[in-house]
């Protein structure tokens, strides 16, 4: 077992952050509507998904429940990743995915989500530094829904996975999806 696991690291560390990239939006490519010609600045790709979910009684006019989910995700490709360009990319990610969402009645999140693929991580780049990286956001005290933002960091040198508490789903596809 302890040998399998080995392996699948030495993989992991194999992939290059541009190949990372590469493989990440292949994947989200089909659930999710991938942007790459025009990104917001500074990121290199983003990737948006939208669902819409109704409850009826009987018949499709007799609507009880309605909700939205929204989810936006921003790519960040960076040769060497330190703390401080971590936390302004965090900042500008956040700002950014906070600008697009519209609460209304229906309305249940808004997730916003940051991956940075690096080439080299600095030291201080952490897997408590990056747990301590959080925002959430609620709209009308809950009742418009909520805002949590998700981070996962992915160091090619030596194949780590970071995430923050939101983001633990997030890492773990990232991980699957390099392997």
């Amino acid at each position: 077992m302890t040998e399998n696991n080995n392996n699948l690291n030495n993989n992991i560390n194999n992939i290059t952050a541009a190949e990372a990239l590469e493989r990440m939006l292949k994947a989200y490519g089909d659930y999710y509507n991938i942007n790459q010609i025009n990104p917001a600045p500074p990121f290199i790709a983003e990737a948006v998904f939208h669902s819409h979910d109704e409850q009826y009684f009987f018949t499709r006019s007799a609507v009880i429940a309605e909700s939205e989910s929204h989810e936006h995700i921003f790519f960040s490709l960076e040769k060497d990743l330190n703390l401080d360009r971590l936390r302004n990319l965090a900042r500008i990610a956040w700002e950014t995915g906070l600008k697009r969402v519209n609460p209304h009645a229906h309305h249940r999140n808004s997730d916003i989500a940051l991956i940075i693929l690096t080439d080299r991580a600095a030291p201080d780049i952490t897997g408590q530094a990056v747990k301590k990286i959080k925002y959430y956001k609620s709209y009308r005290w809950g009742f418009q829904g909520w805002s949590h933002f998700r981070l996962v960091i992915r160091d090619a040198a030596t194949g780590n996975i970071f995430y923050n508490a939101q983001g633990r789903a997030v890492g773990e596809l990232t991980r699957k999806n390099l392997i």
